[in-house]
């Protein structure tokens, strides 16, 4: 099968190229999947550059998210079936013609999306709903900080807890993507070039802070978004393209009573991954059907032209998602 390789370059920045790789092979759990569209994340860049290595057993090839039809049955798969529609969130392997996926971490495309759309949506909703919802708590009524409001996890963010009745501030780099936040849903949006978002959040809030934070930034957003934070709030820390290390004022945890924490979903359980997966059918796919939410896509590249997708991320440009077409 065709797929992307990474092909090291000894003066730094590792290309891409399209190559060929042997077709896997579906394990206990698992299914084959004939991939029409993957997604492009932040974690793929990392990757690319030797900074997030695949977990034990995984693909190699980059990728964390596709669409496409099933295609092959490993042993013990009882819900899904030769010829099914799904869109997958994987440990590896996205990048190609073929990838496997556990059975449980796969979900109907949501009804009237194509493949495009549908592969914009695992990776996201997933990291979304279970760092809003399962670790923060979100709760309808309350209000929540969302950095990063013109990628990936920022768009699906503002829909979602929009949706579930939150007051959603969004940051993000500029006026156009501000506005385009704004037109999501999003009840503010704070333009961190221009403005210091602890002051804006002060001044949203009549000086209370909000309930809880989902950042990507980390690194000195970590102070920032403490002095944010109401009593009792929360940070759900899922990326840090800031940094890894900050400063701490463990007296505004101890006086606000506020509550850290982070996670990563690549190497985690399976059991949790198709749990969050069950949760997502349940309360969100629904909302995709009513046009209540939608995918939000910045650009589609052909899979040989994945590196040219990178760029168009790492620049920093993009709103919504990448995807590659195969």
């Amino acid at each position: 099968m065709q797929a992307i390789n990474i092909i090291p370059n000894a003066e730094g920045g590792n290309r891409l190229q399209l190559g060929q790789h042997p077709t896997p092979e579906p394990a206990a759990g698992q299914v084959l999947l004939k991939i029409h569209a993957a997604g492009v994340n932040r974690p793929d860049l990392m990757q690319r550059q030797g900074g997030y290595p695949p977990p034990p057993g995984a693909s190699p090839i980059l990728g964390l998210e596709a669409a496409g039809e099933i295609v092959a049955l490993g042993p013990d798969v009882a819900d899904w079936h030769i010829g099914d529609a799904v869109c997958a969130l994987l440990t590896g392997g996205g990048y190609a013609e073929y990838g496997v996926a556990a059975a449980g971490s796969c979900l109907p495309p949501p009804a009237g999306l194509n493949w495009l759309q549908a592969a914009s949506l695992p990776e996201t909703y997933f990291t979304v709903w279970y760092n809003l919802f399962m670790r923060g708590g979100l709760k309808a009524g309350e209000s929540v900080l969302i950095h990063g409001g013109g990628g990936g996890i920022g768009v699906a963010a503002i829909q979602l807890a929009k949706a579930f009745g939150a007051a959603v501030f969004t940051t993000a780099g500029g006026a156009e993507k501000c506005a385009r936040c704004l037109a999501l849903g999003a009840d503010a949006a704070i333009d961190y070039r221009a403005q210091d978002f602890v002051e804006a959040v002060a001044d949203l809030t009549q000086g209370r802070g909000v309930n809880l934070i989902m950042d990507i930034i980390g690194g000195d957003y970590f102070p920032k978004n403490l002095a944010c934070l109401a009593e009792e709030g929360r940070l759900a820390q899922v990326s840090v393209q800031g940094g890894v290390k900050a400063e701490i004022n463990l007296w505004r945890v101890m006086q606000k009573r506020l509550t850290i924490t982070g996670s990563t979903l690549r190497g985690r359980d399976p059991a949790l991954k198709a749990e969050i997966a069950r949760q997502l059918r349940q309360h969100v796919w629904p909302l995709f059907a009513r046009g209540e939410i939608k995918p939000i896509i910045d650009s589609i590249y052909p899979l040989a032209e994945a590196e040219a997708a990178h760029a168009r991320l790492s620049g920093g440009q993009h709103f919504g998602k990448i995807i590659l077409e195969v």
